[in-house]
């Protein structure tokens, strides 16, 4: 079978999506007739029926659905592959993500830790919620994580165990409470399951204005003034923090900083006695292969 051209998957994914020739045809600039002649070929190349076509509707078979399954990933990961080879073509730099407001406390130590050590490049910090998507498509080099965030395709080192916390304002009625619930932060009107992706003290200044709750990760009480108040959350999982990183992209730079940010959750781990992952020692091991 003659492989099929990118430009055959891209035609393919855009009908697929749309069930429709006319706006696929649309969004892909092109006229009609000449999507549907590709189509017809991509399937007498591949010998198999991709759509079901009547006058009224167009409908992927069993085969369509898996080559669609197929058709993203291969385009996703050619993204990716563009992403990464334009990065390795820029200067030398180091660019981390990291979720705004999680872990921020480490974020900043590694960072001084990495500016001091031999031989630093430039890090840029992009604070965004797609971290996976972030290192998949070579936008980032490394980026702070979850653990349970979906870390296929990335090598990952476990940092430190977060206890959660509610970071509420100084006169919040819930302020002086020893402990709180998610079901009662739930019922608060200002509580934001999701931290807004903002720079932590742009966070902080909101929740002490009264306008936001949110729960983050312990690490994050260190940068707390008098106007906010950290109440731990009981009944949720700590947040385990991770380091994570492209698999299959190679860099000096980018396994300092990660060899850098393990010494310092050592650091931090016994200074706070916020706890490391069980699996880190194994996972710190692993990193001196770096």
């Amino acid at each position: 079978m003659d492989r099929p051209e990118v430009r055959d998957l891209v035609y393919f994914v855009a009908v697929a999506e749309h069930r429709h020739f006319g706006r696929a045809a649309e969004q892909l600039g092109m006229a009609q007739p000449p999507l549907s002649r590709a189509i017809s070929r991509l399937e007498r190349r591949m010998g198999v029926r991709l759509f079901e076509r009547t006058s009224r509707r167009v409908d992927l078979t069993t085969a369509g659905e898996v080559f669609l399954r197929e058709s993203r990933k291969i385009l996703s990961a050619l993204d990716g592959a563009v992403g990464r080879t334009q990065q390795a073509a820029r200067p030398q730099r180091v660019v981390l993500a990291a979720p705004a407001g999680a872990g921020v406390g480490l974020l900043a130590e590694v960072l001084d830790a990495y500016r001091l050590g031999p031989d630093p490049v430039p890090v840029e910090v992009l604070f965004t919620t797609a971290l996976g998507a972030a290192l998949r498509a070579g936008t980032a080099d490394a980026a702070f994580m979850c653990g349970n965030d979906n870390l296929d395709g990335l090598d990952t080192v476990d940092l430190l165990d977060e206890p959660p916390v509610a970071l509420l304002p100084a006169g919040h009625p819930l302020a002086a409470r020893d402990s709180l619930t998610m079901d009662e932060l739930e019922g608060e009107d200002r509580f934001r399951a999701q931290s807004p992706p903002v720079a932590l003290d742009e966070l902080l200044d909101r929740i002490a204005l009264g306008e936001l709750l949110v729960v983050l990760g312990a690490s994050a009480t260190s940068r707390l003034g008098s106007s906010v108040v950290a109440v731990p959350v009981v009944g949720v999982p700590s947040n385990q923090i991770v380091l994570a990183w492209p698999r299959v992209a190679r860099s000096v730079a980018r396994d300092r900083l990660v060899r850098t940010a393990v010494a310092v959750a050592e650091v931090t781990s016994a200074r706070t006695g916020v706890s490391r992952h069980p699996g880190a020692a194994a996972r710190q091991a692993a990193v001196g292969q770096i």
